[in-house]
């Protein structure tokens, strides 16, 4: 039996792993969904200083009142970076890290993976915190989610604080032990045959592809689920 801590991605709360959590029980195993402060159902509490060090704090608080001795965290696009932090404070605790269409963390001992939201899906509103999700950047990145299932996430998503992109995370020496494992979609846009090929840097872990957009969890459940059992070991 594994236990699973879910970390969705940008624009997303712990709803989005709704349709996965009972394909993974139905195995036998536990799942714990987050929705990191200031998206999803922890909208009200969005503001400027929302960024990584309260998403890790969210996570690693989930591990600690579900009481969860051993885990695997699963990071899903920008959260590969939250799942990251969170596995290399953890220490034996966390078993493996698995990221999903996600920031795959290299190795070292500097800041990596800050960055800047608004270059490439656009500007935050006056007044605002956070980048919006548009139909524009759904097409793009998930052109299968598509009908009802569409209708659902434009209605559920929340915009994406842009301190959670901007900051970078710095990794320790605990990390050195983490065991990684990836999933990648071939629909989202990413080269995946050449990451897999390791054109962009060998992979440090077993991986599966889903024929998938950005957002497997909420177009491929099923597969999504198989695919983290697999991946646990």
């Amino acid at each position: 039996m594994t236990q699973f801590v879910l970390v969705p991605g940008a624009w997303l709360g712990a709803w989005a792993w709704n349709p996965v959590v009972p394909a993974l029980e139905k195995k036998g195993h536990r799942a714990f969904p987050v929705t990191l402060t200031g998206m999803g159902d922890r909208i009200h509490l969005a503001s400027p200083s929302v960024g990584m060090e309260t998403a890790i704090q969210d996570v690693l608080n989930a591990v600690r009142y579900h009481e969860l001795d051993e885990f695997v965290v699963v990071g899903h696009s920008f959260a590969g970076k939250v799942a990251a932090a969170v596995a290399d404070r953890a220490g034996p605790k966390c078993h493996r890290a698995i990221y999903v269409d996600a920031f795959r963390p290299e190795r070292v001992r500097t800041p990596q993976a800050g960055f800047d939201p608004t270059s490439e899906f656009g500007p935050v509103p006056p007044g605002a915190t956070g980048v919006p999700l548009t139909p524009e950047i759904v097409a793009r990145i998930g052109r299968d989610v598509q009908g009802h299932e569409l209708e659902r996430m434009m209605a559920l998503a929340t915009p994406w604080p842009v301190k959670l992109a901007a900051d970078p995370i710095t990794l320790s020496s605990n990390y050195d032990r983490v065991k990684e494992a990836y999933i990648f979609c071939s629909l989202s846009g990413d080269p995946v045959d050449e990451i897999v090929a390791g054109k962009w840097g060998a992979l440090d872990g077993p991986h599966r592809v889903i024929e998938a957009g950005h957002w497997p969890m909420i177009t491929r459940p099923a597969e999504l689920a198989r695919d983290l059992i697999a991946l646990s070991e």
